[in-house]
C-alpha cells in the first residue's frame, strides 16, 4: 500500500429525515387525531484514530465521504429511523484541520480519541406535535433539517520515540532493520527509502519505537528535496540519533553540522531535543575504527557512537544508550568499558 501522509476531503452529514402529516383513519373512530410521526435524525461523520490504518492512502483517490440521511415519519406516531453515522478511521498521530479556515481541529495520538466533524440534520416534526386545545386537527409538519458540509485536511505526524535522521545513503534503513522488525528496503544508492519507515525495537525488557525518516539534503528545511513532506514525522519524536556514513562523500562532522542546521530551521525545538550521533559502517575503518572515532568525538565536541548496522556491530551500547532517551529508566550495565564494534 502506497504511503499517504496527507488527504483532502470533504464531508457531509445526513439530512434529517421530514415529519409526516397523517390521520388515524379506523373503523369505528370517525375523528380520529393527528397521528404522524417525527422524521428520524441524519448520521453524523466521525473522524476515529485507529492502529488499524497505517497511512491516510484510503482518502487519497476517494474525496467525498457521506453519512446517510434521516427517514421521514410515518402514521401511528412512527418517528422515521435514524441515518447511519459514518466513521473515517485515521492513524493514530492525524491532525484534523478545516481546509477553508486553517483551524485546527483535533490532534488524535490515541488509540480510539474520536471527533465529530459534521452533525447530521435533526428530523423534523410530525403532525401529532401540533396537537392542542385549540387545533384539534393540524395539517402541517416541519422538514428535517439539511446537511452539513465541511472541506478537511489530514495531515499525518508519525509517533515515535526516536527518528533516525541523516543524509541519503548514510544507513538509516539497514539499521532499523538491524534493530527491530522493519522491513525497510535498502540498497547501496541514494534516497532508497521514499516514505518513513517505523520499527519497534525490543532491548532489555524495554520496548520503544523507532522511525526511519528519508534522507535530508542541505536546504531541506526551505523543501529542497524531500524536506517539508518528511521533516514534520520528527516534530513529535522524544530523541533523534544522527546517522553518519564514514563512506558518505562528507566530512561526517560537517554533515552533522548541516543535519543540526536544517532541523533548526524548520523547528528550532528540534535543536534542543535529545539526541545521539552515530557513525555508521565503521567496519569499513578496519583496525582505525577506535581511532577515528575518538577523533571524531573531539571535533564535534561529544561522544559518538561506532557501529556497523550491516554487521550488527556496536548495536548493544547503542541500545543502552538509547533506552533513557526514549523514555525509559533503566540501570546502566556494570561493563561502561567501550568498544565501537563490540
Amino acid at each position: 500500500m502506497k504511503f499517504i501522509d496527507q488527504a483532502r476531503i470533504s464531508v457531509r452529514s445526513g439530512k434529517g429525515g421530514h415529519g409526516a402529516v397523517h390521520f388515524r383513519r379506523e373503523k369505528f373512530v370517525p375523528r380520529g387525531g393527528p397521528d404522524g410521526g417525527d422524521g428520524g435524525a441524519g448520521g453524523d461523520v466521525w473522524v476515529v484514530a485507529s492502529r488499524r490504518a497505517r497511512s491516510l492512502y484510503d482518502y487519497h483517490h476517494k474525496r467525498l465521504h457521506k453519512a446517510q440521511d434521516g427517514r421521514p415519519g410515518a402514521d401511528k406516531g412512527s418517528t422515521g429511523r435514524s441515518g447511519e453515522p459514518t466513521e473515517l478511521v485515521v492513524p493514530p498521530g492525524t491532525q484534523v484541520f478545516d481546509d477553508e479556515t486553517g483551524e485546527l481541529l483535533a490532534d488524535l495520538t490515541t488509540e480510539g480519541e474520536r471527533i465529530r466533524v459534521v452533525k447530521g440534520g435533526n428530523g423534523g416534526w410530525g403532525n401529532a406535535r401540533f396537537k392542542s386545545a385549540t387545533r384539534q386537527a393540524p395539517d402541517r409538519a416541519n422538514p428535517g433539517q439539511p446537511s452539513e458540509q465541511r472541506a478537511l485536511r489530514f495531515e499525518l505526524k508519525l509517533l515515535a520515540d526516536v527518528a533516525l535522521v541523516g543524509f541519503p545513503n548514510a544507513g538509516k534503513s539497514t539499521l532499523i532493520r538491524a534493530i527491530s522488525a522493519s522491513r525497510a528496503e535498502v540498497a547501496d544508492y541514494p534516497f532508497t527509502t521514499l516514505v518513513p519507515n517505523l520499527g519497534v525495537v525490543r532491548h532489555r525488557d524495554h520496548t520503544f519505537t523507532v522511525a526511519d525518516v528519508p534522507g535530508l539534503i542541505a536546504g531541506a528545511a526551505e523543501g529542497a528535496g524531500l524536506g517539508h513532506q518528511f521533516l514534520r514525522h520528527i516534530e513529535r519524536c522524544k530523541a533523534l540519533v544522527y546517522v553518519l556514513g564514514v563512506t558518505d562523500d562528507v566530512d561526517p562532522a560537517e554533515a552533522l553540522q548541516t543535519l543540526r542546521a536544517e532541523l533548526s530551521a524548520f523547528d528550532a525545538d528540534l535543536a534542543t531535543r535529545p539526541a545521539l550521533v552515530v557513525l555508521n559502517k565503521c567496519d569499513a575503518l578496519g583496525p582505525d575504527t577506535a581511532a577515528f572515532v575518538d577523533d571524531l568525538s573531539g571535533q564535534i565536541g561529544e561522544r559518538v557512537w561506532g557501529i556497523s548496522a550491516v554487521a550488527k556491530s556496536g548495536l548493544t551500547p547503542l541500545l543502552d544508550a538509547l533506552l533513557p532517551l526514549a523514555g525509559h529508566a533503566v540501570t546502566p550495565p556494570p561493563n561502561t568499558e567501550y568498544d565501537p564494534l563490540a
